[in-house]
């Protein structure tokens, strides 16, 4: 995974003319915030599908950007992977979800549960479904699944310093295949409620 999770479309991008970045963020910021309450209101014995993540995304960045609740149309490359292209995007993602809820329903213990979570993120990123905004929205649904297990939201990161680079260094580590310092970072964080 390369550092560069903070991006910030140029400013002619968004739907409201906003050409300050900070004010662009700010918005974003708000967005992510109702994105989480909408979460909040979800029933938790419901299984977790695409046009919810859809919603989620809609909600998140809707005010501001046209692509919001859509998925990818263009490649990407993150980190070292290359996610699949955006005409795989979709298949990938009922793939995803269908395994995703697989897991939810089988994962029993607390380990399991670490291990559904990791896998919730990861792979979420590494299909990198959205233009932008996959990382927000794929805490937003590790956070579900966090929820669905009893447990509080988890903050994987701040938006600077040592733990912004340990995020940055575990999913580095996913990508070549160790996902045990993402796993750490998620038991780290870890209270049930």
């Amino acid at each position: 995974m390369e550092n560069n999770t903070n991006w910030t479309p140029f400013p002619d991008d968004n739907l409201l003319g906003i050409t300050d970045k900070d004010l662009i963020n700010e918005h974003e910021a708000e967005g992510i915030a109702k994105a989480e309450l909408y979460v909040f209101e979800l029933d938790s014995e419901e299984p977790l599908s695409t046009s919810l993540l859809l919603d989620i995304h809609r909600v998140a960045f809707g005010r501001l950007y046209d692509w919001a609740g859509k998925w990818r149309t263009t490649e990407v490359m993150v980190g070292q992977l290359l996610p699949p292209k955006p005409n795989h995007v979709l298949h990938s993602m009922y793939q995803f979800i269908e395994n995703l809820n697989f897991k939810i329903s089988v994962a029993l213990t607390p380990e399991e549960h670490i291990e559904t979570l990791t896998y919730s993120h990861f792979e979420f990123i590494r299909i990198h479904p959205f233009n932008n905004g996959n990382g927000r929205t794929g805490r937003i649904l590790m956070n579900i699944v966090a929820l669905k297990f009893g447990y509080q939201p988890i903050e994987l990161y701040y938006q600077h310093g040592d733990n912004r680079k340990a995020y940055i260094n575990a999913m580095k580590q996913g990508d070549l295949g160790n996902f045990e310092p993402l796993k750490n970072l998620i038991r780290e964080e870890l209270i049930a409620f």
